[in-house]
């Protein structure tokens, strides 16, 4: 069996999930509604403030679409509680960020500025001009929309200019030392 997909999957109080016919599920909590269509050949049940995932058969489809089941629906009871979130950093002389209504201004170096506009689902935060904070109750729509934040302008390796994820380590290489020959 699978270690993760035969954990169950607490709800907490305040969430409502709702289980239709060919496992479209559908989880409503403070921080939103998610809906999402689970592989159908998986059994979810929910006993009292638990749910829980079965596998018809021990099929190799199967057994892969089990453990991948039970997290996609964990994903979306933690979503709609607590939420996800990405920190992004800036690095880089002039480099800078703000907001402006609903818009992200950015300073990347170029001889324009960026601005990214915040899509449906996905809130977008500027602590400060170096930060950006961005959340919501999707958890691939967070890290989509942060991973196309951060192709805007990519951490290089020499001096480590860009925007990179807070916890992201860059692998910096050496310059040039080679002598001038006159």
């Amino acid at each position: 069996m699978s270690r993760i997909g035969r954990m169950p999957i607490s709800v907490p109080a305040g969430v409502d999930v709702k289980i239709e016919a060919g496992n479209l599920v559908t989880v409503k909590g403070p921080k939103g509604t998610l809906s999402q269509q689970l592989c159908p050949a998986m059994t979810i049940t929910q006993e009292g403030s638990e749910l829980h995932v079965t596998r018809p058969d021990d099929a190799k489809e199967n057994r892969s679409l089990h453990g991948l089941t039970r997290t996609l629906l964990n994903n979306m009871v933690v979503g709609v509680t607590d939420g996800f979130k990405k920190n992004l950093e800036v690095n880089g002389v002039g480099y800078r960020v703000a907001k402006d209504g609903k818009k992200l201004v950015m300073n990347l170096g170029f001889s324009h500025q960026v601005i990214v506009e915040e899509i449906d689902g996905i809130t977008i935060d500027v602590p400060d001009a170096n930060h950006i904070v961005i959340s919501g109750p999707d958890k691939q729509k967070v890290g989509q929309f942060a991973a196309e934040v951060r192709e805007k302008r990519p951490p290089e390796p020499y001096k480590g200019k860009g925007i990179k994820y807070a916890d992201e380590v860059i692998r910096r290489k050496e310059g040039k030392t080679g002598v001038k020959k006159k």
